[in-house]
């Protein structure tokens, strides 16, 4: 699996610590809305690639006793969707783990439609949606229990 980065123990993306992977790959679809780089993750893009197996990412996760899920973000996960789909495989059908998967993605839900229906038989999926949008306020997500910057953000339980 190619990523840009692994964080073992992560405490900002989600209510509960998670193992983050920073997936390599985004078209930058914010920086068109906002007709400006304003993307967060711009400089994560010049890191260069890393080649992981899903082993040792499930040996990192298994080493942690604090971390109770995964948090796939980093520049954009549904743009290296069959990476992606690998993974919550691997999580749930190969090591049985049922521990929340977390979805970061700028997606809006009717853009990915295809990908739901992928992914909708796995248990404990949870989606952060929508794109950065400029100088919007800030709100809490009940679903993340985290604050999300854009009032057009949420997180949402899949399965």
């Amino acid at each position: 699996m190619i990523l840009k980065g692994i964080i073992d123990c992560d405490f900002t993306n989600y209510k509960y610590p998670v193992l983050t992977l920073e997936f390599p790959r985004c078209n930058f679809k914010c920086d068109k809305l906002n007709k400006c780089q304003i993307c967060q993750n711009s400089s994560l893009a010049a890191e260069p690639d890393i080649n992981i197996n899903l082993e040792t990412i499930w040996n990192l996760y298994q080493q942690n006793p604090l971390t109770k899920g995964f948090c796939c973000q980093g520049l954009e996960p549904l743009d290296t969707v069959d990476d992606l789909l690998d993974f919550i495989y691997y999580i749930r059908k190969i090591k049985q783990c049922d521990d929340d998967i977390v979805i970061y993605t700028g997606y809006n839900k009717d853009e990915v439609v295809k990908f739901i229906y992928q992914i909708t038989s796995y248990k404990n999926i949870i989606i952060k949606w929508g794109r950065y949008i400029m100088n919007q306020l800030s709100h809490y997500d009940e679903v993340l229990g985290i604050s999300l910057a854009s009032n057009n953000q949420y997180g949402e339980k899949i399965s």
